[in-house]
């Protein structure tokens, strides 16, 4: 009697085990597909690098950061204060927006300020001393910001957090611009979760800021997953790739247009500033003066110079690719010390700064890989 009794009871435990696996195996399986068509099925990309113009005693190593870097800016005056972010995907509970003095690195502007910040990657100095930062604000969970700092007195003169209509959730304010004039900022909004990746515009003298072209093809990746000497950008077994739409920005030093590139596409976009900057053109109006430029690698930051030439980071060639005012394309750095070839600043002292993220060796990574991983590195080197 008591076994028969024990068996009324563990049979349907059983059923009951048998279902909740089942169904447990079913949601790991849609989960599994839905995640592979979301953000799997990258592709490698045709390697269009050259040999490099410049050779390795042209390229000189800066900084050894036991930081996990993020973004570079470089002031624009003859002192040529450097300054970087540490990378957000690196998790930093301390630390997050520093300037490097007399060959070390202190936080910026103090380290009670850093309690401001909260995922700060972009950074940006402009031609009337001040540092632009850009804030994703936790994918726009927590409202993505832009934040300014005077140089001169080190204070911030600037914390603007964009309406929900602009930072929205799921959004990735990764990399801004300033033009010339200081009228404008351009963002791009990499929105790699939320799929709608976009140009954002902010006024200065106003304060409004838009959403443009979200989604447009100009802002899409074309399924290409980059491939570098450390791994290739794949996660969970192949399901998820980093498949990356607009990325780098930059205004054109005569402030007639920004530039942007998708990191996993193959091209370089362009739109004139006074369309991008008047609020009142309609989408389709903005559509219609894109103009795809060049061909270029995949590519993480971008910046322009006086003479018209665009400087590409290349992350799976370890260097930087360059278009001059030709169209023509060509590889300018190639060096085996760079791992991920990140963000580009052009300081007042002449030269370009390069960051090197080792986005590798960051993302997804636990911290005790990211410690071992250090130092990370800033270069320098000579515009053509």
């Amino acid at each position: 009697m008591w076994n028969s009794e024990r068996l009324k009871l563990i049979i349907p435990s059983m059923k009951f085990l048998k279902y909740t696996l089942f169904i447990t195996l079913l949601v790991v399986l849609v989960s599994s597909i839905t995640g592979y068509v979301l953000y799997g099925g990258g592709e490698k990309y045709p390697d269009i690098s050259t040999d490099p113009i410049y050779g390795p005693d042209q390229l000189e190593e800066v900084f050894a950061s036991p930081w996990p870097l993020g973004n570079v800016a470089v002031s624009k005056d003859s002192a040529s204060r450097a300054f970087f972010t540490v990378h957000p995907e690196s998790r930093p509970d301390t630390f997050k927006l520093m300037e490097i003095t007399d060959g070390e690195a202190r936080p910026y502007p103090s380290a009670d300020a850093q309690k401001k910040l909260l995922t700060p990657l972009g950074i940006f100095t402009d031609h009337f001393d001040r540092l632009w930062i850009i804030d994703h604000g936790n994918h726009g969970f927590a409202g993505a910001r832009l934040l300014a700092i005077d140089l001169l007195t080190n204070r911030y003169v600037l914390d603007y957090t964009f309406p929900d209509t602009v930072g929205k959730k799921l959004s990735f304010f990764n990399d801004l611009s300033v033009s010339p004039d200081g009228k404008y900022v351009a963002v791009a909004n990499l929105s790699f979760f939320g799929k709608k990746p976009s140009l954002v515009i902010y006024k200065t003298e106003s304060g409004e800021s838009k959403n443009l072209l979200e989604g447009h093809a100009s802002m899409q990746h074309e399924g290409y997953v980059p491939v570098t000497p450390i791994k290739k950008m794949s996660f969970f077994g192949g399901l998820a790739d980093l498949l990356t739409g607009i990325d780098g920005i930059d205004f054109s030093r005569d402030e007639k247009y920004i530039y942007w590139a998708p990191m996993s596409s193959s091209g370089l976009y362009r739109i004139p500033t006074e369309m991008a900057v008047d609020f009142s053109k309609s989408e389709k109006e903005l559509e219609a003066a894109i103009e795809r430029i060049a061909h270029k690698p995949l590519s993480d930051g971008i910046r322009t110079d006086d003479k018209g030439n665009i400087y590409i980071t290349d992350v799976e060639h370890q260097g930087v690719y360059v278009l001059t005012p030709s169209g023509e394309g060509e590889t300018l750095i190639k060096d085996d010390r760079v791992q991920w070839a990140d963000g580009l600043s052009l300081g007042g002292d002449g030269y370009f700064y390069l960051i090197d993220s080792e986005i590798p060796n960051q993302m997804m990574q636990s911290q005790e890989h990211i410690r071992a991983s250090a130092p990370y590195h800033l270069f320098r080197f000579k515009p053509l």
